[in-house]
């Protein structure tokens, strides 16, 4: 017998929810799990622009070094640049730090800061 693994892409969380899971996670690393179910759902599925890229900028700003929550902050930023076709300064910054920081050390911050730093500046025309 074969298994299949299969994938779905979390839900986005009602703002009050996703806020309060964020503050744990950032306040708790054993949190950080349902912390980055809910990062993704909000970047692939709410429709608030501007929530969705000031948590992954408190995220990608906030937690420790070597949290896996900084790698998908970036990636994150990638798919609100996709999806919205613009970021702020302050996160395309953000993104841009977070790639050299996951080049440089990826054990400070993971390799889907890359990924999501590509996205931006494919998403956003930055070649």
């Amino acid at each position: 017998m074969h298994s299949h693994l299969s994938f779905e892409n979390p839900s986005a969380l009602p703002h009050e929810a996703l806020v309060e899971t964020m503050e744990r996670a950032l306040r708790d690393r054993s949190a950080e799990g349902e912390a980055a179910s809910a990062l993704v759902g909000a970047a692939l599925n709410d429709d608030d622009a501007e929530f969705v890229e000031h948590w992954c900028v408190q995220v990608g700003t906030r937690a420790v070094s070597g949290s896996p929550l900084l790698g998908l902050a970036g990636l994150c930023l990638g798919h609100t640049a996709r999806r919205f076709g613009r970021l702020s300064d302050e996160a395309l910054a953000l993104a841009q730090s977070l790639a050299t920081r996951a080049e440089a050390d990826p054990t400070d911050v993971d390799g889907r800061a890359v990924d999501g730093y590509d996205d931006v500046r494919s998403f956003l025309h930055l070649w």
